[in-house]
């Protein structure tokens, strides 16, 4: 009999990778399952998932909004926490309202980080998507007058003379009190349900390896990280993987239903009743 193989989409960022080696390397039990990795860029992920070609991704909480009735949202390998949002920021500090109309450089149409921007002010509307890591020069070079950047950029920015005019985190926070959440596992329904709850264990058991035996990965995170120091790695992870990675739970829970909400009521996203994890 065959192992079974599902495609597992996840980023190159130090999080993913430190998180999902235990899984893609065979260190926890998968009742069977096999997993071939695809690394892909936030957006390209949001992407695929939309499109329903991945069986189990890594996917922004903004894209979650237009895939509820294909994918269930699983309670480990999120990105959700604290002092961890996307930055808008600039050659020189200027009022995030005086933008409105100029060109401001975004990381994907379907990214949390922009869901977060057009919530904070609707009137900005002229926005350039390219790949993540191309935003930072595409400010300095004045492509765009402004850019959001998000994961390891979020400690790089200021070292290329850059201004932060917001911490999208940072409003999120004071406008609910709760956590940002940013970035979501899911799985496709049509695997079923058993199938789809050896998964979840899984996933739950490799992030404890991970954050159990955090040396081991360096190797892997280094091999997809490759013009990032080992510090910045530390901190990326360090920043984005915590409690909640390792299960949403109640507060989690409220953070992603209160994002979706407050999308749904803008029209950014349809309206649904589908219950998110079944």
């Amino acid at each position: 009999m065959t192992t079974p193989t599902l495609t597992l989409g996840f980023s190159p960022c130090p999080n993913d990778t430190f998180m999902f080696y235990p899984l893609v390397h065979g260190l926890v039990d998968t009742d069977g399952l096999a997993f071939r990795e695809r690394l892909e860029d936030v957006e390209t992920l949001n992407r695929l998932a939309l499109a329903g070609e991945l069986d189990v991704s890594k996917v922004s909480y903004h894209a979650l909004g237009h895939i509820r009735d294909q994918y269930v949202l699983l309670h480990s390998g999120s990105a959700l926490g604290r002092g961890c949002g996307p930055l808008l920021v600039a050659r020189q500090e200027i009022d995030p309202a005086d933008l409105r109309g100029r060109k401001i450089a975004v990381p994907g149409h379907y990214t949390t980080a922009l869901l977060l921007l057009r919530l904070l002010d609707p009137r900005l509307d002229n926005f350039i998507v390219m790949p993540f890591n191309e935003i930072m020069a595409a400010v300095t070079g004045g492509t765009a007058d402004a850019g959001l950047v998000i994961h390891e950029s979020r400690f790089t920015y200021q070292d290329l003379g850059l201004h932060k005019l917001i911490d999208l985190g940072e409003w999120w926070e004071e406008e609910t009190g709760l956590p940002i959440p940013l970035g979501g596992i899911v799985a496709r329904r049509s695997l079923g349900a058993e199938t789809i709850a050896v998964i979840e264990q899984a996933l739950h058991a490799g992030v404890a390896y991970a954050r159990s035996h955090p040396a081991e990965a360096a190797g892997y995170i280094r091999e997809h990280s490759q013009e990032l120091s080992d510090e910045v790695c530390a901190a990326h992870i360090g920043l984005y993987v915590n409690d909640f990675s390792a299960e949403l739970g109640e507060e989690g829970e409220r953070a992603i239903a209160e994002l979706l909400r407050r999308a749904e009521n803008s029209g950014i996203i349809p309206r649904s009743d589908i219950n998110l994890f079944s």
